[in-house]
C-alpha cells in the first residue's frame, strides 16, 4: 500500500501485535473462561478497540499508496477499484462460503449475498453474523468507496484540521444522537481522518520518532496509562492510536517492531483478522476448546490454536487462490490465441 519512498517497515508489526491482541480478546470473550485480574479482567477486554487502529492505519497506508496518485490523475477509476476488489474478494468469498458450510440456513444465504458484494457496511444498524468481524472490513471498504472523496478532504492541512474537526462532532452526536455505533462509516470517520493527517505530516513526525525516540515511547506510556484511567473513549483512543502510529514510524531497523516475524505476521493480519473466529468456531465444534478445562492453560491452549490455525489458514488460502487465478488466466490466454 506504500511507495518506496514512503514504506514504514515498522508499520507491519503494529498491524501484527494488534491482531494478536484482538484474537487474544474474542476467544477471551467466547471462551468464557474463569479468568479474572487486570489483564484478564480489563487489559485484553479492551484490546477490541485495536480494530481502530487498524482503520487509522489503513488510512495513513492508502494515502501512502494511492493519494498523490488520485491528486495527480495517475490512476483511472477502473484501476483503483479493480484493486481494492481483486486483493480482498476472492479471499473473502473463500472464508464466507466456508462459514455458510459450518452453519448453513437461510438467514446465513442472505448474509452471504451481502457480504460478497462487500456493500454491506452501507446497511444502516446491519448485523450480519456470517464472518461477525468483518464489520471492520465493511467499513473499511466503504471508506475504499469514498477515498476519492477524502482525497480531496485531506487536499491541504488547513482544510484537514477543520475535517478533523468535524469527524470528532460527529462521532460524538454519532453515539449521543443518531444512534450509530463503531459499525458506521461516519461514527468511524475520525480513525482515516487521523491516519491521512497523520500521512500530511509524515516526514515532521518520522523524523521526531527517529531523533526522540524516548519522548515518542514515553507519549505512548501516557497515552495507554490515560486510555486505561480515563476510559476507552474516543478521545483516549484517538490519543492512543496517533502516538502508537508515530511511534511506529521512527522503528524502521531491528527492534519488536521490525523483525522477519512481526513482518509476515503483518503482511497476513487482516487475513488472520477475518478467519480466526472460523478457526475458534472448527475448534469449538471440535470440543477443544475447553479441553484443559475452563482455566488458565485452557485459554492459553485455544489461543496459541486460533492464531497458528489462522496463519495456517491464511498462506494457504492465499497459495490455493493464486493457483485458481493463475489457472484461470492461463485458460483465458489459451482461448484467446484459439
Amino acid at each position: 500500500m506504500s511507495t518506496k519512498a514512503d514504506r514504514y517497515e515498522g508499520i507491519d508489526g503494529l498491524k501484527a501485535y494488534a491482531i494478536i491482541g484482538i484474537a487474544l480478546m474474542h476467544v477471551l470473550s467466547n471462551g468464557k473462561y474463569e479468568l479474572g485480574g487486570f489483564v484478564f479482567g480489563k487489559l485484553i477486554p479492551n484490546f477490541t478497540n485495536l480494530v481502530f487502529l487498524f482503520m487509522m492505519v489503513s488510512g495513513f497506508g492508502m494515502c501512502c499508496g494511492y493519494y498523490q496518485k488520485i491528486i495527480d490523475r495517475k490512476i483511472s477509476v477502473e484501476e483503483f477499484y479493480s484493486k481494492r476488489y481483486i486483493k480482498i474478494w476472492p479471499y473473502f468469498a473463500l472464508l464466507c462460503t466456508l462459514d455458510f458450510v459450518i452453519s448453513p440456513s437461510k438467514n446465513s444465504l442472505y448474509e452471504v449475498f451481502a457480504n460478497l458484494t462487500l456493500c454491506q457496511g452501507l446497511l444502516p444498524n446491519a448485523n450480519i453474523s456470517v464472518i461477525g468481524v468483518s464489520w471492520t472490513l465493511a467499513v473499511i471498504f466503504v471508506f475504499y468507496m469514498l477515498f476519492p472523496f477524502f482525497c480531496f478532504l485531506i487536499g491541504n492541512k488547513k482544510r484537514a484540521w477543520g475535517v478533523v474537526a468535524a469527524a470528532l462532532v460527529f462521532n460524538y452526536l454519532c453515539g449521543s444522537y443518531f444512534n450509530a455505533g463503531r459499525t458506521n462509516i461516519v461514527y468511524d470517520a475520525i480513525y482515516f481522518i487521523a491516519g491521512g493527517l497523520i500521512f500530511l505530516y509524515r516526514k515532521e513526525l518520522a523524523e521526531f520518532a527517529v531523533k526522540s525516540k524516548v519522548i515518542a515511547g514515553a507519549i505512548l506510556l501516557i497515552a495507554t496509562v490515560a486510555y486505561f484511567a480515563v476510559g476507552g473513549n474516543t478521545l483516549t483512543m484517538l490519543f492512543f492510536c496517533v502516538a502508537a502510529l508515530v511511534d511506529t514510524l521512527g522503528c524502521n531497523r531491528g527492534g519488536i517492531l521490525v523483525n522477519p516475524v512481526a513482518k509476515f505476521l503483518g503482511s497476513i493480519s487482516f487475513e488472520i483478522y477475518l478467519c480466526h473466529m472460523v478457526i475458534y468456531r472448527v475448534l469449538e465444534k471440535l470440543h477443544l476448546v475447553h479441553l484443559f478445562g475452563n482455566g488458565l492453560l485452557a485459554y492459553i491452549f485455544t489461543t496459541v490454536a486460533v492464531i497458528c490455525g489462522s496463519v495456517v489458514f491464511s498462506v494457504c488460502a492465499k497459495w490455493f487462490l493464486n493457483k485458481v487465478e493463475t489457472f484461470l488466466k492461463e485458460r483465458v490466454r489459451r482461448v484467446n490465441h484459439v
